[in-house]
């Protein structure tokens, strides 16, 4: 099956505490159904110290559900994508404006 979702993609959160809040996907897993974007979804992470490392609190971009999370059109708003053949090709395309992603 096609991802609707991709690596660079610049999507916005639908629900939870980053609701509204638009970012970009650096990595995806979809065994797990999981995405991570920058920005988004973070949590303080504690390392501790090492004569390699300086330790304490760190912020890491943790994943999020890609249920929670919607692409954005050229307008900025979220959008459901489809797909549809241009030639030999399959592209993704927003369903609100009907351009190709």
């Amino acid at each position: 099956m096609a991802a609707k979702l991709r690596k660079g993609d610049s999507v916005v959160v639908l629900t939870g505490k980053d609701k509204g809040k638009t970012g970009s996907i650096t990595s995806i897993d979809p065994k797990s159904g999981k995405a991570i974007v920058d920005g988004i979804n973070i949590a303080i992470r504690h390392t501790k110290q090492s004569q390699a490392t300086q330790g304490g609190r760190t912020p890491k971009a943790m994943p999020i559900q890609l249920s929670n999370l919607a692409i954005v059109d050229k307008n900025g708003k979220a959008t459901r994508v489809g797909f549809r053949m241009d030639g030999d090709n399959k592209v993704r395309f927003a369903k609100t404006t009907g351009d190709a992603i």
